[in-house]
């Protein structure tokens, strides 16, 4: 099943971000290589693509788990929550419309 993994990022995490940026993609691409992420990417601060030192406010993931204890598992384990980036993440069954 898919799962949006919903992650809040603590204030000023820029600089944090940065530190784990490749190690976080690292684990998004094994996703992607597995044929199990259907999209990810980061929240910007403000109104832009590229929000420069506004950095982010968080990051969505939807990807395919075999359970909901997996995907938070999954969320657990990411580079972000160790350095301190996410303040929070929400971990919930997503159904694919279109």
């Amino acid at each position: 099943m898919w799962y949006m993994i919903y992650s809040e990022d603590v204030a000023n995490s820029l600089p944090l971000r940065k530190q784990v940026r490749a190690k976080h993609l690292e684990r998004l691409t094994e996703l992607q290589q597995q044929g199990r992420l259907m999209t990810a990417g980061p929240l910007p601060a403000i109104d832009s693509n590229d929000p420069g030192d506004a950095g982010f406010t968080g990051s969505l993931v939807i990807a395919e788990f075999d359970s909901l204890e997996l995907a938070q598992a999954w969320a657990d384990a990411d580079p972000y929550i160790d350095a301190g980036v996410y303040a929070r993440s929400t971990i919930k069954p997503f159904k694919a419309v279109f």
